[in-house]
Order: C-alpha cells, then sequence, then structure tokens
C-alpha cells in the first residue's frame, strides 16, 4: 500500500465500534427520548433482556424512533417520509458525516477545519429523508446541497427544510435531471465543494431489492428468536410478526438501478474526473466488500492523487467509504 492509497480502521472503546463523537454509541435514551417526543411511547416494549426497545421490524416504529431522535439529540422537529421511501438509521448515518469531518480535519494540515461553517458539503441522491445535510448542518454547522432526480423526495425534503427555518440558509436543493448524470447538472460553473457524499442505490433491480428486504426481516426474525432461546423473555416481550414490513423502507433511486452498486460507482468515479478542481473530496459508502477494489483501481487510473478506504461498524455490519482526491 502506497502513500496515495490508505485504509483507515478505527475502534472505538464504546459500543460496537461508532465513531468516538458519535451521540448514539451507548445506546438509545429511551426515557429521554419519550419525553422529547412523546408519540415514541406506544412503540416502546421490553425485549427479551428485559431492556426497553422497539421492534425494528416494525416500519412505523423505526420512523418515529429516527424522528424522536432528530428531534432530541439534533433539534430537527417534524421530520417524516412519504410512506415506502428510505427511513435511515439515524447512528450510522452520523458515522458517515463524523468520519468524513476526520477526514476534513487531517487534511491541508487541517486549514480545511472541519467546525468551520464555510465547509460545503454536496449530498448525491439525498432521498426523501435529507439525512446527510440534516446531520452535517447540526452538528458542524456546515452548508449543504442536496441533490436527487426524485422532485417527490425533493419536495419532501423541502417541507422539513421548512419546518426548521434555521436550516433555510444552509441547506439547498437541486434536481438532478438526467438519470445518466452524476455531478453534471447539479454542480455549477465556479462552485467548489469540500467534500461529496453518497449513499449509492446497491441492488440491481427491485426483484434483488425485494429479496434483501425479505432476507432482513428474516434476520430480524432470527435475532430475537436467537434472545428468545438464550434469555427467559418478559410477558410484554414484543412478538414477532411473520407479515412484518421492512423496517427501512426504500424505492426506485434509493435501493436500486440499473447496474446496481458496482455501476453507479464506476458513472460517479468516471465523471468525477470532470469536477477535479471543484472539489476537494469525492467521497462514498459502499456497501458491497466486493466493490471496493475495481473501485479503488479505477479511481487510480482516473488520475487520483490520494485513495482512501475507510471503514465503519455498527454492531456486526461493516461498512465501507472510499474517498478521493484529484489535488496534490
Amino acid at each position: 500500500m502506497n502513500k496515495s492509497e490508505q485504509k483507515i480502521k478505527r475502534k472505538n472503546p464504546n459500543s460496537k465500534s461508532l465513531h468516538a463523537r458519535n451521540l448514539h454509541k451507548q445506546g438509545y435514551d429511551f426515557t429521554a427520548l419519550i419525553k422529547a417526543y412523546p408519540a415514541l411511547s406506544s412503540y416502546v416494549k421490553a425485549n427479551a433482556y428485559c431492556n426497553q426497545s422497539i421492534d425494528f421490524a416494525n416500519a412505523s416504529a423505526v420512523k418515529t424512533l429516527n424522528a424522536a431522535l432528530l428531534k432530541y439529540h439534533y433539534q430537527i422537529v417534524k421530520w417524516d417520509i412519504p410512506q415506502g421511501a428510505l427511513c435511515p438509521p439515524i447512528p450510522g448515518r452520523a458515522d458517515y458525516i463524523h468520519y468524513i469531518a476526520e477526514l476534513l480535519e487531517n487534511s491541508d494540515g487541517g486549514i480545511t477545519s472541519s467546525t468551520t461553517s464555510t465547509i460545503k458539503l454536496l449530498d448525491i441522491g439525498t432521498g426523501a429523508n435529507g439525512i446527510y445535510p440534516l446531520l452535517a448542518c447540526q452538528i458542524y454547522r456546515w452548508h449543504c446541497v442536496g441533490s436527487d432526480i426524485n422532485p417527490q423526495s425533493l419536495d419532501n425534503v423541502a417541507a422539513i427544510i421548512a419546518n426548521n427555518p434555521k436550516l433555510g440558509g444552509s441547506f439547498a436543493l437541486r434536481k438532478q435531471n438526467d438519470s445518466n448524470l452524476i455531478f453534471k447538472g447539479v454542480i455549477k460553473k465556479g462552485e467548489f465543494y469540500h467534500v461529496t457524499v453518497c449513499n449509492p442505490p446497491f441492488h440491481a433491480s427491485a426483484a434483488d431489492a425485494s429479496k434483501g428486504s425479505q432476507r432482513k426481516v428474516a434476520n430480524l426474525a432470527r435475532n430475537r428468536a436467537d434472545k428468545a432461546l438464550t434469555v427467559k423473555s418478559s410477558p410484554t416481550a414484543p412478538s414477532t410478526s411473520t407479515n412484518a414490513t421492512l423496517n427501512f423502507g426504500g424505492q426506485a433511486g434509493e435501493l436500486w438501478c440499473n447496474g446496481g452498486e458496482r455501476l453507479f460507482l464506476k458513472k460517479m468515479i468516471k465523471e468525477s474526473q470532470m469536477f477535479a478542481t471543484q472539489c476537494r473530496w469525492f467521497t462514498s459508502l459502499v456497501s458491497k466488500g466486493e466493490n471496493v477494489q475495481p473501485s479503488i483501481k479505477l479511481i487510480k487510473n482516473q488520475g487520483a492523487t490520494q485513495v482512501k478506504e475507510i471503514q465503519m461498524q455498527q454492531g456486526n455490519k461493516i461498512t465501507r467509504i472510499i474517498a478521493w482526491t484529484y489535488f496534490s
């Protein structure tokens, strides 16, 4: 591994290796969350360990938990998403922002301080939830632009911004009009961004996404069953529903696109070269481990001067960020 390619692994002393700055590294304080967002109370019950929790296979429960987390920790009120839209896990999304802040802090001798309001972030595919810019604005006071090809998704994020007037001057939205383009048509002439973020659609078709959803629900049920075997369940412990809906939702453009994650990353990397002088760091999540090395190889072939692979962990799930720059 040479200087242009770095793999960064971080071990935190707290919960399941979340970033040290992550407000969720000690788990959820349901008492405080319910106080801030009373609607959450109807979903909180004792789990197999007699601890307060929710049924993570229940889409309404997860969405309500997100709204509570955003209000209590980040002062975002009236957050909501349309039925079927991607419902992001807040701790993992916050981790991405913290790792990106660290990346900026370690760039140029710390000149691009992550805590300054002059930092500009571009979110590719912000979806109906707008989660990355929302967190970046509230945690680090960055200025953000969220782009998406779906006008209904942008309308929903616009409503969230309208309900939080303090975001009006720091979070803007732009529509991507061409499904074959990533940055072109979004980044304007003369603009400069310190970093771009992206959570690519990782399935190649709706059928693949549906299978992934079924696997996730089955895993949730299996985990609950395993806990029930090792710990005597409380009489109030939630039961497993056989028709549970996918907890994190997702629709076209959020969970799947033609060619899936690998082709999306390929398009993004190739197009990034066109904007090499207008962005300090390009970054993206990579959900599938087998897509990391082909992406890094392509980035190098495009003439990037530095490539970094950053590993994040939430529970037993490993997620990777790839980051690259054309600056010396």
